[in-house]
């Protein structure tokens, strides 16, 4: 038997080291699995810096959050990092009240999410810079 997934996953690879994953429908207890599944397996494979565009996202429980912040740590463990990108009004307003979109950059658009990626040798980019 399989559970219904509300989530569709789509990824595209910008750089060799990044993956962006767009997240869409809803995540929940449910579709954590799936989300966890493919994020883990995109660091495994080599994209250490994952982008989730969470723009089509419909909702978002606190199972959501819980597996943002484990992705975050994983990526972290493997000298990566995640990166949230165009969340809805009503996520980011949950980001802000529970305090995960403190734990990694929250931007507005993919090209922005792109810039902020740290890669091997160079200093981050727009990181306090003005």
């Amino acid at each position: 038997m399989t559970p219904n997934q509300p989530l569709t996953l789509t990824v595209r690879h910008p750089a060799d080291s990044i993956a962006v994953l767009t997240v869409a429908g809803e995540i929940d207890v449910d579709s954590v699995p799936a989300l966890r599944t493919r994020a883990l397996e995109l660091i495994r494979q080599g994209r250490p810096h994952l982008v989730l565009d969470l723009a089509p996202v419909e909702f978002c429980d606190s199972s959501g959050l819980n597996t943002m912040i484990g992705i975050l740590r994983y990526a972290k463990d493997r000298h990566g990092s995640l990166s949230l990108v165009g969340p809805p009004p009503h996520l980011t307003r949950l980001l802000d009240v529970t305090g995960v979109g403190e734990l990694m950059p929250v931007l507005p658009t993919t090209a922005e999410a792109l810039t902020h990626i740290v890669r091997p040798g160079e200093a981050p980019k727009g990181l306090g810079a003005r």
